[in-house]
């Protein structure tokens, strides 16, 4: 079997779809890259910025020892010698004066042979090889260095809300140097100088301000994904109803020209019928009367075919009122006053079938349209709910006012509609009776739609049929 060809709307729309996707997937994408970066440009301006600051402190502190701690001692002492407690004393004064106030956690000073001569930590003094190549590189280029200490990875500080201070450390290793004073050179190395200092007050300002720029991203990512997801899916539905309507509108198409076939034949073959049916039926109702009383037999005979030919010619008629246009003749008019019309010709019959006929409006409701054709309408409603009820039951008939028109609803208390012929009752000839047409619905639907008016089929929720009219108010009477 053929595949059913795909429609090339339905597969532009899933083309915009892929690319609503892919659109969506860059732009996330692209967001969390700016975001990873703006939060690492960040982190490197902290250091950049840390950097700078501890080489002033080690400047600062470089300066300080040498000018109060160095020049005074040699002057006085003749020489250093940090085993003298007065002079491991004057040093750690001159230190810690220096750095007061200042987050640094560690201050280390080694001789060209890489051993601690002082230290904040008392316990260092005198260890050897604690600082490496790292120190002696130093010292041999007499260039300052730099290394960044964590604790923490960079994941685990942005989810750490509250780190401890000791988190961040930045280390610089700056060479201690010697200024041109007396007889003295200026920048002879004399050792190394190191110091730590403690910046996790202000990389955790950076992680926070990570956190915002992650946060923000994420959210806008979120905000245009619901925005793309809404209209994505509303654009699904609109698409999916105007299949629906192309659908509809299609099938009703082919219905047409189906249906305009079948009326030009029936048209043509109704015609053909009317002028020799005319003339059996006149003749017959002519020999009737002739043998009135004369012959029963022939008599009743005679009868047979008089009634069968009037039987054809309304069925003939159905096929050229269901066939014909014809011109509407818009007039105001009360459907009450038609359906009070109905109900007096109506009956005789109801109550012969112990039908009871219920009306249910007002008077007063009034739209514009061919009284001939709307009466017919009616009337051919209120005959199918007869036949369909047969005995006892009841006939329903109410009159509201909708918006932009009247709605009309014809009820019974009959069997209903299967969900089998339900969504085939208003196609021409199609019946469940053993006599008939079935054009009965069909010329209903067709005189309902001539006055831009609705015919809805269905069923009562407590059993029998339910037959709604919307009729238009919009025409000019």
């Amino acid at each position: 079997m053929d595949s059913k060809p795909k429609d090339p709307q339905n597969q532009s729309f899933q083309l915009v779809k892929l690319l609503s996707w892919t659109l969506l997937v860059v732009i996330v994408a692209s967001s969390l890259g700016l975001s990873v970066f703006l939060a690492k440009h960040a982190d490197e301006t902290l250091l950049e910025k840390q950097k700078e600051f501890s080489l002033l402190q080690a400047e600062n502190l470089n300066h300080q020892i040498y000018r109060r701690f160095i020049l005074p001692t040699i002057i006085g002492y003749g020489k250093i010698g940090l085993k003298n407690e007065e002079q491991m004393d004057r040093l750690d004064q001159v230190v810690r004066s220096t750095i007061h106030s200042f987050k640094v956690n560690e201050v280390r000073i080694y001789d060209p042979g890489l051993m601690v001569t002082y230290s904040l930590d008392k316990k260092n003094i005198g260890k050897e090889n604690l600082g490496g190549e790292f120190i002696k590189k130093v010292m041999e280029t007499g260039e300052p260095k730099y290394e960044f200490i964590s604790k923490k990875s960079a994941i685990g500080a942005i989810f750490d809300l509250n780190m401890r201070p000791g988190t961040m450390l930045l280390k610089i290793v700056y060479p201690l140097r010697s200024e041109k004073s007396l007889n003295i050179e200026e920048n002879i190395i004399m050792g190394a100088l190191v110091l730590t200092q403690d910046i996790t007050e202000d990389y955790q300002s950076v992680i926070n301000f990570e956190r915002l720029i992650l946060f923000t991203s994420c959210f806008s990512a979120l905000i245009l994904f619901a925005t793309i997801m809404a209209i994505v899916k509303r654009a699904d539905i609109i698409n999916a109803q105007r299949m629906k309507d192309r659908q509809r509108f299609e099938k009703e198409l082919n219905q047409s020209e189906k249906l305009a076939s079948i009326g030009r034949m029936v048209s043509g073959v109704a015609h053909e019928i009317r002028n020799p049916l005319g003339i059996i039926s006149s003749s017959s109702e002519l020999l009737l009367k002739r043998m009135k009383d004369s012959d029963p037999l022939n008599e009743r005979i005679l009868s047979a075919i008089h009634e069968e030919c009037k039987r054809l010619g309304r069925t003939v008629s159905d096929f050229l009122d269901y066939a014909r246009p014809r011109t509407l003749t818009f007039v105001p008019i009360d459907p009450a006053d038609l359906i009070d019309k109905i109900s007096m010709f109506m009956e005789q019959k109801c109550h012969s079938q112990g039908i009871e006929f219920e009306r249910d409006y007002d008077h007063g409701h009034m739209v514009c349209g061919d009284e001939d054709l709307l009466y017919r309408a009616f009337y051919n409603l209120v005959g199918n709910a007869l036949q369909a009820i047969d005995k006892d039951g009841k006939i329903s008939v109410s009159i509201e006012e909708v918006k932009n028109g009247v709605k009309i609803v014809f009820s019974d208390t009959g069997p209903g509609f299967t969900p089998e012929i339900i969504g085939k009752v208003k196609d021409p000839f199609f019946t469940t009776k053993d006599s008939g047409t079935g054009l009965g619905l069909a010329i209903v639907s067709n005189i309902v739609e001539s006055h831009e008016g609705r015919l809805t089929v269905m069923n009562n929720e407590e059993g029998g049929a339910r037959i709604e009219l919307f009729l238009s108010d919009k025409h000019d009477c």
